[in-house]
């Protein structure tokens, strides 16, 4: 199984889950409306936020590189969410065709790192959250955000491990009251993405299961 493959199975596992069966109507099993494409925009306006770009507050401030990988990652969620929604109701293909696809897709990006300018960078998720609006097209607007992963510096692996951890959080969440707003967000003076982070970076092969159980045995009780 590729990665793609791997990583929008766990979304279609995430989503059946957490939305109900049949949330590709756009509708969650509770009756909320579905709008995956706001949930990009807004994520998009949080990753801008990552760069000290305010004229009039910490203007001294830097660029929080770590946390642009969290937002380029959660926008992920929410693009695979509208990609298999958009599959799911037109071509309905395999979800091991569509990784094909998308794969092949990526493969062809040849873009590189924006260095030295945070402007251009803004620039660029600006641009992707045009292409959302503008021209959605599912194979093109995923090679779209793979583009921006690349100007901004966040690899596939990287990408990847990431993903996974942020899957197994988001399960984690689902099991501890996210929903229900009982849910603990700061674990002893850190928000769980980054504790997250930090178990990644001490054991980066660590499996899915084992991530949950270090989750578990950190989270405040």
């Amino acid at each position: 199984m590729s990665k793609m493959e791997t990583m929008l199975k766990l979304q279609q596992k995430l989503n059946d889950s957490t939305n109900g069966k049949g949330w590709e109507n756009g509708v969650t099993k509770q009756g909320k409306i579905i709008d995956w494409k706001r949930c990009i925009y807004i994520e998009s306006a949080e990753l801008v936020d990552s760069y000290p770009w305010k004229h009039w507050k910490s203007i001294n401030a830097k660029v929080d590189r770590d946390n642009i990988e969290v937002e380029l990652v959660d926008i992920w969620h929410f693009v695979m969410s509208e990609v298999l929604r958009v599959n799911r109701l037109n071509d309905n293909l395999p979800i091991e065709e569509l990784a094909i696809r998308l794969n092949d897709a990526i493969g062809k990006i040849d873009t590189q790192k924006i260095e030295g300018d945070y402007y251009k960078e803004i620039e660029a998720v600006e641009e992707f959250m045009r292409k959302l609006f503008c021209h959605f097209e599912l194979v093109d607007f995923t090679k779209s955000f793979f583009e921006l992963c690349a100007k901004l510096g966040l690899s596939f692996e990287r990408l990847y491990q990431l993903y996974v951890g942020k899957n197994v959080l988001n399960i984690f969440r689902q099991d501890h009251g996210y929903k229900e707003g009982t849910y603990i967000k700061e674990w002893n003076g850190k928000e769980d993405n980054t504790v997250m982070q930090e178990i990644l970076a001490a054991n980066s092969d660590i499996s899915a299961d084992d991530l949950y159980e270090e989750l578990e045995k950190r989270y405040p009780s």
